[in-house]
């Protein structure tokens, strides 16, 4: 019989992270249910092939959104990682913890214990930092974070670039100062990508009280308003995996809320409208759907130094074999090595837009390259204040959910968006860059008018890959809340949901670190546990915000 004190759904950043917590002391015995394969092959380890599993039905989900109103109509990608480690393993291996200020705002939302002191233990705790900053970092987690060698030029010339255009730099962006241009940091170890199911499942399964049970989590099963277990599809057949104490939902912030309602759980009509009889009425479930955009800002290299010139099939067999062999040279990188958090305006006390900097010009995903030598950057707002929802397209659970982003729908992202584009072209115009810069190639030196840059906008800003917020976090008595501070889904005992859909809002950067603290935190509140002591480090807030952005 299949049964566990704990039965975790997904095997991703938090689920993974959770799993290995909740076995840790021997005493509970956890079932992990994944419906994804193994992440062994060099397409998930291998970190320089990143845009290759990201696009493959085997290791992807393979959602996408309804046609976005306010982007002309585009359909966008959602990627999930249906795979061991979740999306942890197709994700860019970026680690960023977000700012303090986004804690903070959430124990202002009512989540109430997971302000920045709050969490920051736990960041601490998850961590074996190589190369961050003293005193802020954990160097003994199961998490290993490195930066990048940066031996292209051009890393050292972004920074330069963003000192000369007046902005900070940090060293440690995940230390006491998010603030400012310095070096990129990748969940990176020993040349491999370090994925929660190599950090954390993985370590876990040695254990004999954890099992990983290969299965399509259809719904929770729900006895008298109490969760009991969970309804899977294995082998073609329809089984119950059995929880004794509680059940667990970390299948992503599309899943998680699409589990919630075909079980009966979500906003009351929409469920009777598919037929699904209310368990709980949570109009929160699948609300406040939040990412983050960017665009790919690209300049040409005058210089034949960027990753644009190995590109080509014998090049690429060479780095492929060299980390075959030996798990170094550009394969064992994910090639995203400077970094850069910054403040949109005065007034604002902590950064609102992010740069992930590239030595090469070429798509995301891989599809397409610059046709001559270029370096890029990604940049987008942080904060957008549009909100989207997953629903239900039938109580079919094999069906894909209704994914509307509503990308772009409150006109501040839009001043936002112009603004990203002047900046970096302000960045890209300092003179670190005159022994490299050429053309710009997107969008385009002719693409100057408010008119013109909102046109780019619409064609080509592309999803960070960022979803979250849909299962939010807050306190018992607000409607729209779906679990509490302590993760407890509202108006149901014995099951929590912990992943990035419990985000009350979406934070800084990307959301792999934040997902794996928030199934470290979880863990400690599903065992009854004392939570971490909370810390009293101040972090760095610019002393000019008011008035100046640099």
């Amino acid at each position: 019989m299949l049964e566990a004190d704990f039965v975790i759904v997904g095997s991703g950043s938090a689920g993974s992270a959770m799993a290995y917590r909740l076995s840790e002391d021997g005493r509970h015995s956890v079932i992990v249910i994944e419906y994804g394969g193994t992440d062994i092959g060099p397409l998930i380890q291998m970190p320089s092939a990143l845009s290759i599993p990201l696009n493959m039905p085997r290791y992807d989900w393979g959602f996408a959104s309804e046609p976005e109103p306010h982007l002309g109509g585009r359909v966008l990608a959602t990627p999930r990682g249906k795979v061991l480690g979740g999306s942890s393993s197709i994700n860019g291996m970026v680690y960023v913890r977000g700012h303090a200020r986004d804690f903070d705002h959430w124990a202002e939302q009512g989540a109430t214990g997971w302000s920045y002191a709050d969490v920051l233990p736990y960041f601490k705790r998850m961590e074996h930092s190589h190369g961050g900053e003293d005193g802020w970092r954990g160097t003994d987690g199961p998490l290993h974070v490195q930066r990048g060698t940066r031996k292209n030029p051009l890393y050292a010339a972004f920074v330069d670039a963003g000192r000369e255009a007046g902005f900070e730099l940090t060293d440690d962006y995940n230390g006491s100062k998010q603030e400012g241009f310095g070096p990129m940091e990748q969940t990176i170890h020993r040349g491999r990508r370090w994925s929660t199911a190599n950090a954390y499942l993985r370590p876990a399964l040695k254990r004999k009280n954890v099992r990983l049970v290969n299965g399509f989590a259809r719904k929770v099963v729900i006895e008298n308003l109490r969760a009991v277990g969970v309804e899977i599809e294995t082998r073609g057949k329809i089984e119950v995996v059995r929880a004794k104490r509680e059940v667990i939902i970390a299948a992503s912030s599309i899943n998680s809320p699409k589990i919630l309602m075909l079980s009966g759980i979500g906003p009351a009509q929409h469920l009777k409208d598919h037929g699904i009889a209310v368990v709980a009425d949570r109009p929160g479930v699948g609300a406040n759907l939040q990412d983050h955009l960017e665009l790919y800002i690209q300049q040409e290299s005058i210089k034949p130094i960027t990753l644009n010139s190995v590109l080509n099939p014998w090049s690429k067999a060479l780095i492929g074999a060299r980390w075959m062999l030996f798990k170094s040279g550009l394969g064992a990188t994910n090639h995203f090595e400077s970094a850069a958090f910054v403040r949109s305006a005065a007034g604002v006390d902590y950064p609102d837009i992010q740069f992930h900097f590239i030595p090469a010009a070429v798509r995301y995903d891989g599809k397409s390259a610059a046709k001559s030598h270029g370096f890029q950057a990604h940049v987008g707002p942080m904060r957008s204040k549009s909100r989207g929802t997953v629903t239900l397209r039938s109580p079919d659970p094999k069906e894909k959910p209704v994914i509307r982003f509503n990308y772009m729908s409150h006109p501040d992202d839009w001043a936002d968006f112009r603004h990203c584009i002047r900046l970096t072209r302000e960045i890209f115009g300092q003179a670190a860059f005159d022994p490299f810069r050429g053309k710009e190639i997107s969008p385009g030196s002719y693409v100057q008018t408010d008119a013109e840059l909102d046109a780019f906008i619409r064609d080509h800003a592309e999803s960070a890959l960022h979803p979250s917020g849909t299962c939010r976090m807050g306190k018992a008595s607000d409607p729209m809340a779906v679990v509490d501070p302590e993760c407890r889904v509202i108006g149901v005992e014995d099951l929590r949901v912990a992943d990035s859909s419990i985000f009350p809002r979406i934070t800084n950067g990307n959301l792999n670190g934040p997902s794996i603290m928030t199934g470290e935190k979880a863990a400690d509140h599903i065992l009854g546990r004392q939570p971490l002591a909370p810390s009293n480090q101040k972090p760095w807030i610019n002393p000019r915000w008011q008035v100046s952005d640099r």
